[in-house]
């Protein structure tokens, strides 16, 4: 792997405090930090749009 594929970008991100606090309790119950738990669920919607050729579908 190329140091540009590991290299991690910086991206700030500004969130609800309920969407906040869901994602840290949902990021502790999979034994994840908060950067760890929305880089994880963005890297499976990327998957699924690949996958599916399109949207995410809406009844996520």
């Amino acid at each position: 792997m190329a140091d540009s594929e590991k290299a991690k970008k910086q991206v700030p991100l500004r969130i609800s405090a309920s969407l906040w606090n869901d994602l840290s309790q949902w990021a502790e119950d999979e034994f994840r930090s908060i950067n760890g738990q929305i880089e994880y669920l963005l890297t499976e919607c990327v998957k699924q749009h690949k996958k599916n050729g399109g949207t995410v579908p809406k009844d996520l």
